[in-house]
């Protein structure tokens, strides 16, 4: 089968590290990433069955990932070599058409009893995702014994399995996956004025699930929103922003709708209730914490990375800087109803085929400049037919 593999060579991979492969508007280069012939994983058990991808997205985290820049922190819980593409929409073969939830717990490892966490339902927070009976892997499409989306099969677990309506079409069940992430991440939030920094599909999903669910948390009376790009700000505004405004502007905006005062330091006398940085930059989390207000919440949803943030402001204004990952089982049910309801699947911008991936990963380095949202393979045209 075809596949897209990642295989950790270390002369590469540190030259992609020192080098950085996708920036924005320099180029590309792709360290060890390289289209393959490769075989399927063997089945871990009896529970497990073959997923032939249709679409597949590319997220922010997989550009970290080909980039050199996450963080070591990940090592231990990713085997090499792996396929990357946990944004699945797939085909069983029975004909069936599913979303993967693409976090390998406990279940999916073979652990029991399952941990706490998993026992709680918060598979997210899974305590065994490098033990079991796979490789480590925090995830599907970073783990060497699942393989992943970017590719013409993959293997996922039954419980990974989410059946999709038959009306639903691909370009909408793709976005389903990290519609869940901006699910999970709403229901975190519970205040009434709220900021969102960044618009890419991350925080434009997030700004979706915020604004068009009443249930999932506290219903903010007001949403700012930052976006870098014209298509960013038309979005944001089409999906729910109470006001919108380019990055530098975010402070001026907040002390105008607060009335808080600012210090020369940067550091604003008052703030908003709570903001979720979409991007997980540093400059974006020193932002975060320019403008929360004293006892308010910075939701990090975006992966931050290794960063160098002064945290004095976080300890003087008694705030709270809360992580946000993935997803729990029951997000994916609410990420159905509200992609289909809001027609997220628009927020597909491009597809390409794995032979273009360079063009692709370039596609999807640049998508705010280039008035693109989520950019994603399309494997349908590309599956082998004799199985």
């Amino acid at each position: 089968m075809k596949a897209l593999l990642f295989s950790r060579k270390p002369a590469r991979y540190a030259a992609a590290m020192v080098a950085g492969a996708i920036r924005p508007g320099r180029g590309a280069k792709f360290g060890p990433l390289s289209l393959r012939d490769v075989d399927l994983p063997d089945r871990p058990g009896d529970d497990w069955v073959r997923v032939r991808p249709r679409l597949a997205g590319i997220c922010g985290s997989d550009l970290a990932t080909i980039d050199g820049h996450s963080s070591r922190y990940f090592e231990p819980i990713v085997s090499f070599p792996f396929v990357p593409g946990h944004e699945v929409v797939g085909e069983l073969d029975d004909g069936s058409r599913v979303v993967v939830v693409p976090v390998l717990s406990c279940v999916t490892r073979g652990v029991t009893p399952p941990c706490a966490q998993c026992q709680a339902g918060h598979i997210n927070l899974c305590e065994r995702i490098a033990y079991g009976h796979l490789e480590p892997g925090l995830q599907t499409g970073f783990c060497e014994s699942t393989g992943g989306g970017w590719s013409t099969a993959m293997l996922a677990h039954t419980s990974q399995l989410v059946p999709i309506p038959d009306d639903m079409s691909d370009e909408a069940a793709v976005l389903v996956e990290p519609t869940a992430c901006a699910v999970h991440a709403a229901k975190q939030v519970t205040a009434g004025q709220v900021a969102v920094i960044g618009s890419g599909s991350l925080g434009l999903l997030t700004l979706a699930a915020l604004t068009a669910h009443d249930d999932l948390g506290g219903s903010p009376k007001s949403v700012l929103v930052t976006a870098k790009h014209p298509d960013q700000r038309r979005w944001a505004k089409e999906l729910g922003a109470t006001a919108v405004c380019a990055p530098d502007e975010l402070e001026r905006n907040v002390r105008a709708s607060t009335g808080s005062m600012k210090l020369d330091n940067g550091q604003l006398t008052g703030g908003i209730e709570a903001v979720v940085d979409c991007v997980g930059s540093e400059q974006s989390l020193a932002q975060a914490l320019r403008i929360v207000a004293p006892g308010g919440t910075v939701h990090l949803v975006g992966m931050a990375g290794q960063t160098n943030v002064d945290l004095t402001p976080l300890w003087h204004r008694e705030a709270a800087l809360r992580g946000v990952y993935a997803y729990e089982r029951e997000d994916f049910d609410t990420a159905v109803e509200l992609v289909q309801r809001l027609d997220l699947g628009r927020l597909v911008s491009a597809t390409y085929p794995l032979s273009r991936y360079e063009d692709a990963i370039e596609h999807a380095a640049n998508a705010g400049s280039r008035g693109a949202v989520k950019v994603a393979f399309d494997l349908r045209d590309e599956r082998e037919r004799n199985w």
